[in-house]
């Protein structure tokens, strides 16, 4: 091959890769993990645009929390890749802080508040910065970081409850604050776990309209059980069973897909909450 012809080759190869990745803000490819013998994930892809919602439904032990850990440097790949922003920085080659600092916020199940702190003292803490949490909470703001912290009140839907202990907030309440918390952090994806578990239907609604509010500025990704919520908000759902992808499509396309009626409801047809997922 001449030097030319390798120069061509090395464009038309760069540029493959570009239209093939450039458009992605979160690419898994072919992760595999085992777990002393048992395959929590096999060969899982998983593809996120950039400001997309996405809904990631399945079973107890579908892979949908050792997902979330290989994302987060938390659990180690076994084999595959974690790519951000197209194929530009692999995850699977950072520790879990600086993941983090490239702007992949996690939320658990259970909401983690300082219960002791106010809610305007959350967020300070949350803010991103390399200050210690002691100096972060005793030097004064600036300006920029008041605003942040007033905007981040506002979507989350807490601006009266600013001076309020966060341990005196409802349940929905906290969890909307640990939302805000990550969202002090200016993250690019949010992953977010169960966040309806044990809330009221009028906390659902408001933390449905929170996360779709979210959706375009971040890409959102949501593991949630419950399909009544998982229909209100979903454009694009993911199925996984036993570590792999059993569905991907809207929310009918998925409902209506023989693999998932097979898996999940056996001969009932139609209606996926009453699979358990």
């Amino acid at each position: 091959m001449t030097q030319a012809q390798s120069q061509a080759h090395g464009q038309a190869t760069h540029h493959a890769h570009a239209t093939l990745s450039d458009p992605t803000m979160l690419w898994v490819d072919n992760v595999s993990v085992s777990f002393d013998g048992f395959k929590a994930l096999t060969d899982l892809t998983l593809l996120l645009d950039p400001g997309e919602l996405r809904c990631i439904i399945g079973p107890n032990g579908a892979g949908k929390t050792t997902m979330m850990d290989v994302i987060t440097g938390k659990t180690r790949a076994d084999s595959g890749r974690v790519f951000m922003s197209g194929r530009t920085i692999d995850l699977t080659e950072l520790s879990e802080a600086q993941i983090a600092e490239l702007g992949i916020g996690r939320k658990f199940q259970r909401p983690t508040v300082f219960e002791n702190l106010s809610v305007f003292q959350n967020l300070e803490l949350a803010l991103k910065t390399k200050k210690t949490a002691f100096h972060s909470l005793f030097a004064r703001l600036s300006s920029e970081a008041r605003d942040r912290i007033a905007a981040v009140l506002d979507t989350i839907g807490l601006p009266t409850r600013a001076h309020a202990p966060a341990g005196l907030l409802s349940h929905g309440q906290k969890q909307w604050l640990e939302i805000g918390m990550l969202l002090a952090q200016d993250p690019k994806i949010l992953l977010v776990d169960e966040p309806v578990a044990g809330m009221t239907q009028r906390e659902m609604e408001r933390t449905g309209q929170l996360l779709v509010s979210l959706a375009g500025e971040h890409t959102v990704v949501v593991v949630e059980h419950d399909m009544d919520f998982v229909r209100d908000i979903a454009k694009r759902v993911t199925v996984l069973h036993e570590g792999r992808v059993l569905a991907e499509g809207s929310m009918e396309q998925v409902q209506n897909d023989p693999k998932v009626i097979e898996v999940y409801l056996g001969s009932e047809a139609g209606n996926l909450g009453g699979a358990g997922c």
